[in-house]
């Protein structure tokens, strides 16, 4: 499966591989589930068990894209799932460092395999890669493992985030964050202060911040707006530590209020 997304922070999304389990608490309202169960798409996500199905006949899909997008890879699963070959892990990597026209954003809840395996891949600066931290149990336990992988970039995303987060001491090796409130019926509020309290952060460690929404019944019915602003910085693929605007254009310090 692979298409055109409303995402806000990619263009397009690619999965080779379906299916996951969950892990932490971010996963209990997972949106890949609820759009499972809905469509039927890839097999039920059953309680503990593995549902995960690798779909080979859309391995190549990225090279058939000419013009450059940021590709999510896998939103409707977990590229380090332990049920995904290594095998598949690196024909997904022989695509993304065949495809560099691309940008493509990986993202994980199975830091450990990342790191484990982080040195039998090759890591193309067009190969983003990030963890998913809820709360700050799991923002300690996932970060340092992330700062291990070789990547150019390395980003978190703090979605659906659940509590308050000290990222201060994690900074190092980071270049961006982004902040999110969870979709859906059983949606759990996100607490203003803490979304302002890690734009704040990166402000102060000089992190790309994005915001991409505030939750809520449905993922658009809160908006994107923080404290006036939409913040929709990107790290620069070939200068991870500058910050960019949505256009391209790069943001300094004194812009960040």
């Amino acid at each position: 499966m692979s298409s055109e997304t409303a995402i806000e922070w990619t263009d397009a999304t690619w999965n080779p591989v379906t299916g996951c389990t969950k892990v932490s608490p971010g996963c209990a309202h997972c949106y890949a589930e609820a759009i499972t169960l809905r469509f039927h798409r890839g097999g039920p996500f059953s309680l503990g068990q593995s549902t995960v199905k690798v779909h080979l006949e859309r391995l190549k899909l990225p090279l058939v894209w000419k013009i450059p997008r940021r590709i999510f890879v896998n939103s409707m699963s977990d590229l380090f799932h332990e049920a995904v070959p290594l095998e598949v892990i690196l024909r997904v990597f022989s695509i993304m460092i065949e495809a560099r026209h691309h940008t493509f954003q990986i993202l994980t809840k199975r830091h450990e395999r990342l790191a484990k395996l982080a040195s039998q891949l090759s890591w193309p600066s067009n190969v983003w890669v990030g963890v998913s931290v809820e709360n700050q149990i799991w923002a300690d336990r996932r970060i340092p493992y992330l700062r291990q992988v070789p990547a150019t970039t390395r980003f978190l995303s703090c979605e659906p985030l659940l509590g308050p987060l000290d990222l201060r001491c994690h900074f190092e090796g980071l270049h961006w964050v982004i902040v999110g409130g969870e979709s859906g019926p059983k949606a759990r509020t996100m607490d203003p202060n803490w979304a302002r309290s890690i734009r704040d952060q990166c402000f102060e460690a000089q992190v790309p911040f994005f915001f991409k929404q505030w939750g809520g019944r449905t993922s658009k019915v809160g908006g994107r707006i923080l404290d006036g602003n939409t913040w929709d910085q990107m790290p620069n693929i070939l200068e991870p530590n500058i910050m960019l605007d949505v256009s391209g254009n790069k943001v300094g310090a004194s812009s960040i209020s």
